[in-house]
């Protein structure tokens, strides 16, 4: 079972949010807190400083979380537009030109075979001949078929 110390980091990591802007957003519904208070959520269970979170701070951060991004009746906004805005202002990493996106790598198919170890000398696999069947000759069936019933006794 999720504990709202779990619920609560995921949040966080989810939206792409600083202590800073929690602590605002938890202001949108007058709830104070600090964020050495914020930061003892977030620590290891095992370390001294680390605190419950509660229901009543994981409420109020929630109440206030839909506040922030839908905005209210009289000043709507669109949420898109607000987590783009978090996303915006998560600082680049030094040496790096721009925010680098996850992209999946292309697998190379001999170093992700778990049965064999990659060798350079090996020629690349080809794929298996696949037979090609007219559509006047049936493909024949060569095992019959077999209805298993799982050790179950059936009565008929």
């Amino acid at each position: 079972m999720m504990t709202n110390n779990d619920i609560f980091k995921k949040l966080r990591v989810a939206l792409m949010l600083r202590d800073d802007q929690i602590v605002e957003i938890l202001e949108l519904v007058d709830f104070r807190i600090t964020k050495s208070e914020l930061g003892a959520f977030f620590r290891d269970e095992k370390h001294e400083n680390y605190m419950e979170c509660g229901d009543q701070v994981l409420r109020n951060f929630l109440n206030a979380l839909v506040i922030h991004l839908r905005g209210t009746k009289e000043n709507p906004k669109n949420p898109n537009d607000v987590l783009a805005k978090h996303k915006a202002q998560i600082p680049v990493k030094e040496g790096a030109s721009e925010r680098a996106e996850f992209k999946a790598k292309p697998r190379d198919e001999e170093r992700s075979r778990g049965d064999e170890s990659p060798s350079k000398s090996k020629p690349a696999a080809k794929k298996p001949f696949k037979k090609q069947f007219s559509k006047g000759t049936p493909k024949v069936q060569v095992v019959e078929k077999v209805k298993f019933n799982f050790g179950k006794n059936k009565k008929s």
